[in-house]
C-alpha cells in the first residue's frame, strides 16, 4: 500500500521543510516513495531492529540529509523527535507526518535464524532487536500452562489454547524447545485436522503470539499511538497499516478518541479545549485491493487508518495531546542516532 500511504500523507507534508517520521522504518520502501516523491521533506527512520536499519540506511543514503535514521522502539517517537530538536537536527519539535507499519518486515520472515518463519526449522528467538530480551524459546520453556495459554488465546485468538499451552509443558520436560521444527510438530499433532484444513498452517496463530509476547507489541503499540499524536503538529496526519484485529482496535480508540468532543453532557456551548483535537481522513479501516493482494499475499490481513490534527491543546502547543515527557525517559535509555548514510 506504498502508493495510498503517499497519496495520504501528501497533503500534510507539502510545505519546504516539512518532516516525516517513519517510526517503523523495516527496509525502507515506505520511506524511499516518501522520499522520492515528495522532495521537500526530510525523513526520520526509526528501526528497533538494526540489521533492517543498516540496510535501510544504505538503500536511502542516496538522499543525504534529507534521510536520518535512529535506533530505538516506535513508542519512543516523542523523544527520539525531541532529541533531535535539541541537536539542532529537526528545526522544530513537532512533525508532519507518522507512518506506523506494525506488521514484521520482509527482512525478519525471510531470514531463517530469526525464528519468525514457521516453514523452517531455525531458533526460536522473534525478537525484533536480537540484543536485548527474552526470546520465544524462553516464553515455551518457563511460562506455566495458564499463561502460555493467555498468550496464545489473546495474541494468536487460537481455539486450541489450552491444549496447546499443555502439550509444550508436556514436552519441554522431556527437552527443552530451542528450534522452531519441534514445535510445529506439536501443533500438527494438536491441533484437529479440521481446523487445519479450514484455518491454514497450523502454527500460523501460535507463531503470531509468540511474536507479540516477546516483543511486548500491543503495550508498545498503546503508548506508540499516544506519542506520536503528541508529536503532530496541526495539520499533520498520522497513518497506521496495522495486521492484527487487537493492533487495528487499539489505533481506532486512539483516533475516535481524539476526534469526539469531550465537552461533558449538559453544557449548551462546546468549549475550545474539549474540542476534537483529531479529524478522520479514512471512513474506518482501508483494506488492500486485490491487486495488491495478489502481488504481495502478506499484505492480505492489513488495514489502515489516517488522522489529521486540527487544533492545538493546554498541554504542549502545536502537537500534543497531553504533558510532554522528559527528552530522556529514567527507564530506559536516550535513542541510539545512527550515523548518516550506509551504515553496517
Amino acid at each position: 500500500m506504498r502508493d495510498r500511504v503517499v497519496e495520504s500523507l501528501a497533503p500534510a507534508l507539502a510545505a519546504p521543510g516539512a518532516v516525516h517520521v517513519d517510526a517503523t522504518l523495516g527496509m525502507g520502501g515506505h520511506a524511499e516513495g516518501v522520499l522520492e516523491r515528495l522532495p521537500q521533506v526530510v525523513v526520520v527512520g526509526i528501526d528497533r531492529d538494526r540489521e533492517a536499519l543498516a540496510l535501510a540506511g544504505e538503500r536511502l543514503s542516496r538522499f543525504g540529509r534529507r534521510f536520518i535514521p535512529v535506533h530505538a522502539v516506535y513508542d519512543e517517537i516523542d523523544d527520539v523527535v525531541a532529541d533531535l530538536h535539541a541537536r539542532g537536527e529537526l528545526g522544530k519539535d513537532a512533525v508532519d507526518g507518522i507512518l506506523f507499519d506494525l506488521g514484521v518486515s520482509s527482512l525478519q520472515l525471510d531470514e531463517t535464524d530469526r525464528g519468525f518463519a514457521y516453514r523452517v526449522d531455525a531458533p526460536l528467538d522473534m525478537r525484533m532487536d536480537q540484543s536485548d530480551g527474552p526470546t520465544a524459546a524462553d516464553v515455551l520453556n518457563t511460562y506455566d500452562a495458564d499463561d502460555l495459554a493467555r498468550v496464545l488465546r489473546d495474541y494468536g485468538e487460537e481455539r486450541f489454547a489450552r491444549k496447546i499451552a499443555a502439550a509444550v509443558v508436556r514436552r519441554r520436560e522431556q527437552e527443552p524447545f530451542t528450534t522452531s521444527g519441534p514445535l510445529v510438530e506439536l501443533l500438527r499433532r494438536v491441533i484437529p485436522t479440521a481446523s487445519q484444513r479450514q484455518s491454514g498452517h497450523p502454527a500460523k496463530r501460535t507463531f503470531q503470539a509468540l511474536r507479540i509476547e516477546v516483543n511486548d507489541e500491543l503495550a508498545v503499540w498503546r503508548r506508540a499511538v499516544e506519542n506520536g499524536i503528541d508529536v503532530l503538529a496541526v495539520g499533520g496526519r498520522m497513518a497506521v497499516l496495522s495486521y492484527h484485529s487487537l493492533e487495528d482496535r487499539i489505533t481506532k480508540r486512539a483516533f475516535v478518541a481524539g476526534a469526539t468532543s469531550s465537552t461533558p453532557p449538559g453544557l449548551p456551548v462546546e468549549l475550545p479545549e474539549h474540542a476534537p483535537y483529531l479529524t478522520l481522513v479514512t471512513r474506518g479501516a482501508e483494506e488492500p485491493t486485490e491487486a495488491e493482494v495478489a502481488e504481495n499475499p502478506r499484505a492480505a490481513s492489513a488495514r489502515y487508518r489516517v488522522a489529521e490534527r486540527t487544533r492545538e491543546t493546554a498541554a504542549r502547543g502545536a502537537g500534543s495531546s497531553r504533558p510532554h515527557r522528559q527528552t530522556t525517559s529514567p527507564t530506559r535509555p536516550a535513542p541510539t542516532r545512527h550515523p548518516k548514510g550506509p551504515h553496517r
